[in-house]
């Protein structure tokens, strides 16, 4: 729980600007004022025009949030996938923490020249009873996960808003309270697991695939950590934006395109999904979808290096003391 809830709040942490700018940019009607080309054009313009801290706002509730979020998260998944590999696969060792084994360095990343996608990546492991549990572990895991990080999310993004009234977390606190109710700190809670069940159960799937290629003896193996981490991340970010993009428009309930468009609040998936589409048409299904795999890659390649590190760590200093007992 430990590596978990670290890898999660450095996760957030280090990539947050990215997060706000994927925030402006999935707006379905934003103001000319906060109308951005690309993710470095946005950073620009917000930290000239807004000042140079205006994009670390809301930071520490997302921090806060982040690491008993991805403690119960990495935990979960951890325990699932033991008990689901032991019956799945009596004595393989996809559960093993990694980097039990003399050498840090692990073998080196396959050579990909020369070989198709057939025999690099045989298509059956994606079928085979493996990865579904491994999916399968992803997903409840993720139920725990959201649960925690759902409150977080609503003022994170209210905050990150272009021209949010919003400077302090307490503010924005009293005033969904006030104005909406305790449910509104759960009303994209649906959305978010439509969204993340499908996203974790392809990123565990894709991280987990990886590894069993380029990291067989899951030895402790920064390199294969990150690659893996990373194209996990993108691929899975890239399939969920229209789910992301509805998901941040329950959570902003965003002024403009509700003023044009309808009265009241947004409150469930379908709601969202067709003012998505009365206000921006297919393609806003796919708004932010470059800051959203942006901020993904490194995010995603830095949850898994830290976590499989203090993972190894960890465990590595446990057998020390039973060794030493």
């Amino acid at each position: 729980m430990v590596a978990g809830a670290v890898a999660g709040i450095l996760e957030h942490c280090v990539m947050y600007p990215v997060d706000c700018v994927k925030t402006r940019m999935q707006s379905l009607q934003p103001d000319p004022a906060a109308r951005y080309r690309n993710v470095l054009e946005a950073l620009w313009r917000i930290i000239r025009t807004e000042g140079l801290w205006r994009p670390m706002r809301g930071l520490n509730v997302t921090a806060t949030g982040a690491g008993p979020a991805h403690a119960l998260y990495f935990a979960c998944y951890e325990k699932l996938k033991k008990t689901l590999s032991d019956v799945i696969h009596p004595g393989g060792n996809s559960h093993i923490a990694n980097g039990i084994e003399p050498s840090c360095a692990g073998p080196p990343l396959p050579q990909l020249s020369g070989l198709c996608c057939c025999q690099c990546f045989p298509v059956s492991a994606w079928f085979g009873a493996a990865a579904l549990g491994w999916g399968a572990a992803g997903c409840v895991a993720t139920l725990l996960h959201d649960a925690a990080m759902n409150p977080a999310e609503v003022v994170k993004q209210r905050m990150q808003m272009y021209n949010s009234p919003y400077h302090r977390v307490t503010d924005c606190v009293r005033a969904v309270w006030q104005n909406e109710g305790a449910g509104a700190f759960y009303r994209s809670y649906t959305t978010q697991l439509t969204m993340n069940v499908p996203f974790q159960a392809i990123h565990f799937m894709t991280y987990e695939f990886l590894q069993e290629h380029f990291n067989p003896q899951r030895r402790y193996n920064p390199s294969s950590h990150m690659l893996s981490g990373a194209c996990a991340g993108a691929v899975a970010a890239a399939a969920t934006t229209p789910l992301d993009v509805c998901k941040t428009l329950l959570n902003t309930q965003e002024p403009l395109a509700l003023n044009s468009n309808i009265t009241g609040h947004i409150t469930g998936m379908a709601s969202a999904f067709r003012t998505v589409y009365q206000v921006g048409g297919l393609t806003a299904y796919f708004r932010g979808v470059q800051a959203r795999v942006i901020y993904q890659i490194p995010s995603t390649a830095i949850a898994w290096s830290v976590y499989e590190f203090f993972k190894y760590l960890i465990t590595k200093r446990q057998d020390e003391w039973r060794a030493a007992k």
